[in-house]
């Protein structure tokens, strides 16, 4: 009788130790929606990003993401962002879906312009940039590596009059990196 007691006591002792844990990690995470004005934003895509998503400006959250729909005109996502009153974004912000790290969550970032005229509440942010998508980049990597081509398009020189390579063979002067800003060769 008293192990039982003894388990019952441990048990509880356990569930109110989880929960005060629960409640430490909800009060420091911040995950908390912010209440203020609502402005939208239309992205091509909108991967990774949900009602609830954070809104940064410079890594500091000033608002989140409170509803996604789909623009039947123009098919494109449409972002609602609840910012906080207290910022003030200009007429020219610029909003991007990035991530934060390498496999991070992602989230909406504000990046102000510096226009006299504010968004007014209800308002649009005109500039948006949707996220990269990565497995679509690496796709292209890999393929254009396994063509046996360079990404550029530009072809092996194999068989280009003038540069003296054989047929299958890269010419010289494809096996030198090209440069963009290369300065003008001497005389």
């Amino acid at each position: 009788m008293t192990r039982n007691i003894m388990e019952t006591v441990m048990g509880a002792l356990v569930l109110v130790v989880a929960v005060i844990f629960l409640i430490f990690a909800y009060s420091s995470a911040q995950v908390r929606s912010v209440a203020g004005y609502e402005v939208v934003a239309k992205f091509s895509s909108v991967d990774g990003v949900r009602p609830g998503t954070d809104v940064k400006i410079s890594g500091i959250k000033i608002g989140s993401i409170t509803k996604q729909t789909l623009d039947p005109k123009t098919f494109q996502a449409q972002l609602t962002l609840s910012i906080d009153p207290s910022v003030k974004l200009p007429a020219d912000t610029q909003a991007s879906i990035t991530s934060a790290g390498l496999i991070g969550d992602r989230y909406v970032s504000l990046v102000p312009g510096g226009a006299d005229d504010d968004i007014p509440p209800g308002g649009t942010i005109k500039f948006t940039q949707s996220p990269a998508n990565i497995e679509s980049l690496i796709g292209q990597y890999i393929f254009s590596q396994s063509s046996g081509k360079p990404a550029d398009g530009q072809g092996n020189g194999a068989g280009q009059a003038g540069q003296g390579a054989a047929p299958g063979k890269p010419a010289a002067s494809d096996l030198v990196p090209k440069l963009d800003n290369a300065a003008p060769a001497k005389p």
